[in-house]
């Protein structure tokens, strides 16, 4: 048998929604559209998937062809169908979401795709379902974030206290309280004292730290409740 009965074809399509960190502020890699409909107007990346290559297979691919990078975070999200999603064709897609550190992206690759990083809050309209795959994915990465250590992918591979909390303040839009965080992020026993310290420091020089890979990659699915509890 070489093919079903049904008739109709779907095309199917990836989107790639890829979160970075600026030490300040969480963003969005965006592309400009290059052909219609929508040409000129915000996007995400993404991509129709190879007749012969697996989902993951293909989001590893547009991610690669934007960042330049391979070994990324990514997670398949959600699949988007609705009937009139697209207004060209009946067109399926399947949304991941990745965490890189944006300072290790090639940036040459993002220029030849007329892409750039934008605020999350200033994120401009964006075409299609797009704005609705956002806010779903963000939804995402702050539960995910609570519970397992997935922030430290958006981190250079030495980083202070501080500036991990500035991270978990971006992706939660909130302050924490400093005492609280530090206590409750040296209890895990995933950060390693480089013995060395940040001279950039706005206040006196902090300690670098580093990710205790080996806890990181054994540990992940562990619940490690980095957010305090709220009622």
């Amino acid at each position: 048998m070489k093919s079903y009965a049904h008739s109709t074809r779907l095309l199917v399509a990836i989107d790639c929604i890829i979160f970075g960190f600026d030490g300040e502020e969480l963003k969005l890699l965006l592309i400009k559209r290059r052909f219609e409909p929508e040409k000129g107007k915000w996007s995400l990346m993404g991509g129709f998937v190879n007749e012969e290559e697996d989902l993951e297979v293909g989001a590893e691919r547009i991610l690669h062809e934007l960042t330049g990078l391979h070994n990324i975070y990514v997670e398949q999200l959600q699949t988007f169908g609705k009937v009139d999603r697209d207004p060209v064709e009946r067109t399926l897609s399947v949304v991941f979401f990745a965490l890189i550190n944006i300072h290790n992206h090639d940036e040459e690759s993002v220029k030849s795709h007329s892409a750039c990083w934008i605020s999350l809050k200033q994120m401009p309209k964006l075409i299609f379902d797009h704005e609705k795959m956002v806010q779903l994915a963000l939804e995402r990465l702050r539960y995910k974030a609570a519970l397992h250590p997935i922030g430290f992918e958006l981190l250079p591979q030495q980083f202070t206290i501080p500036q991990l909390q500035k991270l978990y303040e971006a992706i939660y839009d909130l302050k924490l309280d400093r005492r609280n965080f530090s206590r409750k992020i040296l209890s895990t026993g995933l950060l390693l004292d480089t013995g060395e310290k940040n001279a950039n420091s706005a206040t006196k020089k902090a300690v670098l730290y580093r990710l205790n890979k080996e806890k990181y990659e054994s540990n992940f699915n562990n619940f490690w409740y980095f957010m305090p509890v709220t009622t």
